[in-house]
């Protein structure tokens, strides 16, 4: 009984082995590619779901208030992050989305209100959110009002939102 020699299934095994190695090393390519285009897509959605839901209640408003010229119909807040320890990490776009909504929902009883008493307005707002902590992703972000301007019928809010230190 002859022995078939081995050099020749070995270099065959090498050439199988070099191709399932391409084929696992490209479906790994393609998996990263996909998710990368995946996340930015459920980011984007994530910011236009925040949008569409901003744009109803500001809708809403103006229909209710369309006659009145004095009262703020529309609430927008402009994000900082918090330049306090050069250690920190910039926030994610989802957390800062989830924040302002949040946020939205706290300053929803500002609508309607006559531009004419934002002094005492402004204080209600300072006093309920200056300072207050939301949790987003099982952390915790301090907010911190830096300004408030009102201008024909829009509350426009500047917010500095960092991580919470406890002192």
């Amino acid at each position: 009984m002859r022995v078939p020699p081995f050099q020749r299934y070995r270099r065959f095994s090498q050439i199988s082995a070099v191709f399932v190695l391409g084929m696992v090393v490209g479906s790994v390519m393609y998996n990263a590619i996909f998710h990368m285009g995946y996340n930015v897509l459920w980011l984007n959605n994530q910011a236009l779901r925040v949008q569409i839901e901003q744009y109803r209640k500001d809708i809403q408003t103006l229909k209710k208030y369309n006659n009145t010229s004095t009262v703020i119909r529309e609430i927008k807040l402009r994000t900082e992050e918090s330049t306090g320890k050069e250690g920190t990490a910039p926030l994610d776009p989802v957390t800062m989305k989830e924040i302002i909504r949040k946020m939205s929902t706290d300053l929803e009883p500002m609508r309607g209100r006559s531009m004419f008493d934002i002094d005492t307005d402004g204080k209600l707002a300072r006093l309920l959110l200056d300072g207050k902590i939301y949790i987003v992703r099982e952390k915790e972000y301090a907010v911190r009002i830096r300004t408030m301007l009102v201008m024909e019928g829009v509350l426009q809010i500047w917010v500095e939102i960092g991580p919470y230190r406890r002192s």
